[in-house]
């Protein structure tokens, strides 16, 4: 148990959890970025970085010598080092042990290694949990848990808090001004520390309820509690929801929204250490936002959290790679940094030529920083057979000298262009509460029988074609990020259309815009309950239409547009009954063959809507369409497999199969990175890449 001595503390600190510190997000918080305006010295324009995370508690003092070796050998430009290692830091509470890192600080700066410093909260030190045993997990069954695994710690204790937020007071007046450090990053994949169901959880939720709500009637009408004799009558009988299930969406909602809001308040607390300590040096966290143990709504708060849009990046397909790229980079103006990069990883060694074949591609979706994860191969623990770029008998393998290679290769590449800064000409809107609603837990629930299609998956479907046409599409909530500047915004399936986001659509098409949204949109409102007005919610008059009646065809959805025949992939679709809205393609196998898209006017703008699931099949022609109206440039065109974009006059080509491919040229070329001649046709080996000048330039 804790000492009396520490009892003012703890109450100072529960009073600041239950106050401000959990206080909800706004709904529509201006999204002005932590951006490089007025810090020159930081990251940008023509810098590309290439190293590794490297963890030095991990190895002796002559091996961190050799590994520096080895990382200068390879034209490392920089390492993130600290995370995971608090109790490194702070073996017993308020004892700081700072020499070691101190001295593996100097021996990077010495050769040329900038470093990000992770603040390693999580996962907490074993003395922490035993003297603060609120930091432990408590089950939804009630059971405790002691930190068997990593990340097994409770995020919102006041206790937690207060010692992580001193530990990085001490780790950023240390090393604000050491001249190795270009970053500090917080608390490693945050996102991943699961919801606990203490005493103290229970009250931190209801004081945040009564924040939201200020009333127990309007939590109530929130809550729609005269459903299934739920009635609340005082604050006393609000119980924390069930994040396994079972229990019903409105309920579940908040209990996300608590969540992420209580992750958020963590992180703004320790970037305000950083804005107090250290205002010189700029923040990139590797936090995983949508981890599935609990996750947070990073597309509403990366402006409060981030400079760089930072992601552990182990990409599997290229299509779901991009988007989780952008969904990262969200409205920053800033470049991307993986701070994890795949060089093998868990029971995979790696395979020859993958890795440059992804940092190439990171190179086409804005990515200006490529960290290996991890250098060394580790011995035990949680990740004894993750493979990293040193073997485990501490020979480098064969992955030192692609990264090498690569390294080698960004140097020039930085002065072309890299690491790229031009704006996306599309969004595509994504809500992390939307795909919460459409995911609950286990239950008696109908949501499921509805919305069977999966929220993500429809969302990357309409990010597809864009993908497919080397046209780069942000992924950002557009009821949190400014959508003026964009040619067109596309909204798929978003389920709970909540004010900000119908304000946001309504202005951008009064004022010229045009946007699309297909079915399963603007169902329900922030309480997750299904709108009393007519479908789509908030919306009815911008697309002049009602979207009330769906049915799921027996036989694949079909429609023509601009004579061409469509077919769909989800039979999914909703009977609009228009009002001002006109067709543009009507069904040809629903009974009545009702309007399968339509246009509205309103105001100066165009609200284009499918009614049926996002689909690539059908999705696809449907913005192809608008891209000569809209002036939506077109990307460099390739075969499947092989991604491109055009940066300064060259384009760049990257094949992501593990097969050759042909890419058709129009112009003879000249190969920048090998000076090789090529016309007619420029052939990929697998993995390959090239950055292709035509003669006239």
């Amino acid at each position: 148990m804790p000492s009396r001595r520490f009892s003012a503390r703890r109450a100072l600190a529960l009073a600041l959890a239950l106050g401000t510190c959990l206080g909800p997000i706004p709904a529509h918080a201006p999204a002005v970025a932590q951006g490089i305006a007025g810090h020159p010295d930081w990251p940008g324009r023509g810098q590309l970085f290439v190293g590794t995370c490297y963890q030095p508690i991990d190895r002796t003092p002559a091996q961190i010598r050799e590994d520096i070796q080895v990382m200068k050998r390879a034209g490392f430009t920089m390492v993130r080092m600290g995370d995971l290692s608090w109790d490194s830091f702070e073996p017993q509470e308020g004892q700081f042990t700072f020499a070691w890192f101190d001295d593996v600080l100097a021996q990077m700066h010495a050769a040329g290694i900038r470093v990000i410093v992770d603040i390693p909260g999580l996962p907490a030190p074993l003395w922490l949990h035993k003297h603060y045993p609120g930091a432990d997990i408590v089950t939804q069954q009630g059971v405790r848990l002691h930190p068997a695994t990593r990340y097994q710690v409770n995020i919102t204790d006041p206790d937690y808090r207060r010692l992580i937020r001193r530990l990085a007071v001490a780790m950023m007046q240390r090393y604000a001004h050491n001249p190795a450090v270009i970053a500090f990053g917080y608390d490693n994949e945050v996102g991943s520390s699961p919801m606990s169901y203490s005493a103290g959880d229970r009250e931190r939720f209801v004081a945040w309820l009564q924040r939201r709500y200020g009333s127990i009637a309007a939590l109530n009408a929130a809550w729609a509690t005269q459903r299934w004799s739920r009635r609340i009558n005082d604050w006393s009988e609000v119980d924390l929801p069930y994040g396994e299930g079972p229990g019903p969406n409105e309920r579940n909602i908040d209990l996300r929204r608590y969540w992420s809001d209580a992750t958020i308040a963590a992180l703004v607390d320790l970037d305000d250490v950083r804005k107090r300590y250290a205002p010189n040096l700029p923040a990139a966290s590797n936090l995983w936002p949508n981890a599935p143990a609990k996750g947070f709504d990073w597309s509403r708060a990366w402006d409060r959290i981030s400079t760089y849009g930072a992601e552990g990046f182990y990409p599997s397909d290229p299509l779901g790679a991009a988007f989780e790229v952008m969904m990262i980079k969200a409205g920053h103006e800033t470049p991307v940094w993986f701070n994890e990069f795949t060089a093998g990883g868990g029971g995979d060694y790696g395979q020859p030529g993958r890795s440059r074949m992804w940092a190439y591609f990171g190179l086409l979706y804005y990515a200006q920083s490529f960290l290996a994860w991890t250098f060394n191969s580790h011995l035990g623990g949680e990740e004894q057979s993750l493979f990293g770029l040193i073997d485990h008998d501490n020979r480098p393998s064969w992955k030192v000298g692609e990264f090498a290679r690569f390294a080698g290769e960004f140097k020039t590449l930085q002065r072309m262009g890299f690491p790229r800064y031009a704006p996306p000409q599309v969004a595509i809107a994504y809500s992390s509460q939307s795909d919460w609603l459409t995911s609950p837990p286990p239950g008696p629930n109908t949501m499921k029988q509805y919305f069977k299609a999966n929220y993500a998956d429809q969302v990357k479907a309409a990010f597809a074609p864009f993908f497919a046409d080397n046209i780069d599409a942000a992924v950002i909530d557009i009821g949190h990020d400014p959508i003026s500047a964009y040619k067109l915004v596309v909204v798929p399936a978003d389920y709970m259309m909540d004010q900000a986001s119908a304000e946001a659509i309504r202005r951008y098409v009064a004022a010229g815009g045009t946007v699309v949204m297909t079915g399963y949109s603007a169902k329900a409102d922030e309480s997750g309950k299904w709108f009393d007005t007519p479908l789509p919610g908030r919306l009815s008059d911008v697309f002049g239409l009602r979207t009330s009646q769906f049915y799921r065809a027996e036989t694949p959805l079909a429609f023509t547009l601009n004579g061409t025949a469509l077919t769909g992939t989800d039979p999914y679709y909703e009977v609009l009954e228009l009002d001002t809205a006109t067709p543009l393609a009507r069904f040809d196998n629903t009974p009545d063959h009702s309007a399968a898209i339509t246009v509205n006017r309103y105001g100066k703008g165009r609200a284009i809507y499918l009614a049926t699931a996002a689909q690539a099949d059908l999705i696809g022609p449907l913005v192809r369409s608008l891209y000569g109206p809209l002036g939506i440039a077109a990307g460099p065109v390739t075969p499947p497999g092989v991604v491109a974009r055009t940066v300064e006059g060259r384009t760049l080509y990257v094949n992501t199969q593990n097969k050759a491919a042909t890419v058709s040229l129009s112009h003879p070329s000249k190969d920048a990175l090998t000076s090789k001649q090529i016309a007619g046709e420029l052939r990929l080996n697998p993995f390959d890449t090239a950055l292709l000048e035509t003669d006239a330039l």
